[in-house]
């Protein structure tokens, strides 16, 4: 029986690119047709081929013709997808994305809402560098009122511009009870994906999942 994918599919080649299959598929099926007419001018006159079986490998051959569309079709809906997708992203660039990601700091007052544990008798805000350094212990009231982090450091000098992780230490008689980390708004400056997640690229180059942004704002609004 004559294989309707010698053509296509003879091992050590490569599968044609999607934009070719259509014209690489109608070559294939006359060349399929021309060996199925051969077979068939120079069969056995004594054991002639059933006609069943040229119906078999025609189907044979249509199903793999239709498979490989089908394919094709697939792939161009996931493109479609794809750029919807970046095209809704790109509505993202510029807004200001609220998470717990490093907020980068360039001299204007950050402001946190801190939410100390309730049996806590202690607050404090501390504050790391881009290398994870503590660079300052500040002690809070005990309250979810906002409260603004100027990054000036305790002997009056500010901080330098970059990236600082913020956090929220509750202490009960003098043991931590709860380390919770600040959620702040920082600016989105990029958007992609990779594999199959949205990452959201903020200024100062910290890196989020969206499905880790819990709230969004436009910067000119506020």
């Amino acid at each position: 029986m004559i294989s309707p994918t010698a053509s296509a599919f003879a091992p050590g080649t490569q599968s044609p690119a999607p934009g070719t299959r259509g014209s690489v598929l109608s070559s294939d099926f006359e060349t399929f047709l021309k060996m199925l007419t051969a077979q068939a001018r120079f069969q056995d006159p004594l054991e002639p081929l059933d006609s069943s079986q040229y119906a078999a490998q025609l189907a044979q051959f249509s199903m793999v013709e239709q498979q490989v569309l089908s394919n094709d079709l697939l792939q161009a809906l996931s493109g479609q997808l794809s750029a919807g997708g970046m095209a809704q992203m790109s509505g993202w660039i510029g807004m200001e994305a609220l998470s717990t990601a490093p907020v980068y700091f360039d001299g204007s007052p950050i402001t946190i809402t801190p939410n100390p544990a309730a049996i806590s008798d202690e607050v404090f805000l501390v504050v790391y560098d881009d290398t994870g350094t503590e660079v300052q212990r500040s002690a809070l009231p005990i309250s979810a009122e906002p409260f603004e982090w100027a990054g000036v450091a305790d002997d009056g000098s500010p901080f330098a511009n970059g990236l600082y992780t913020l956090e929220i230490e509750s202490r009960a008689d003098g043991e931590v009870v709860l380390t919770d980390p600040v959620e702040t708004y920082n600016r989105i400056t990029e958007a992609r994906v990779q594999d199959g997640q949205t990452i959201l690229i903020l200024e100062g180059g910290a890196a989020v999942l969206a499905s880790a942004v819990s709230g969004l704002r436009d910067p000119d609004a506020t």
